[in-house]
């Protein structure tokens, strides 16, 4: 059990932090879902759209200090080059 005030507060805010944090993994987990499922579907358009989604909620990740930048440069890229192959 923690002893003094701050590991107490320590203790709480890293678990706000982590539930916030991996809320937010999520959301960008499920939309770069939904960008390789347009690419399966041979959808362009729709790609397209849901590709700017997603790399709006990557640098979003990068600014909030969810994921380092080169991490979310890898995702951005890898996304992006799905969606040109079609």
């Amino acid at each position: 059990m923690k002893v003094n005030k701050s590991q107490v507060k320590s203790d709480r805010t890293s678990k706000a932090a982590n539930l916030r944090n991996s809320s937010f993994k999520s959301k960008m987990r499920t939309q770069a879902k939904r960008v390789r499922l347009a690419v399966t579907k041979n959808d362009k358009e729709l790609a397209l759209v849901e590709l700017a989604k997603a790399n709006s909620l990557i640098d979003k990740s990068v600014s909030k200090h969810v994921q380092h930048y080169k991490t979310a440069a890898r995702q951005k890229s890898t996304l992006a080059n799905l969606v040109n192959s079609l």
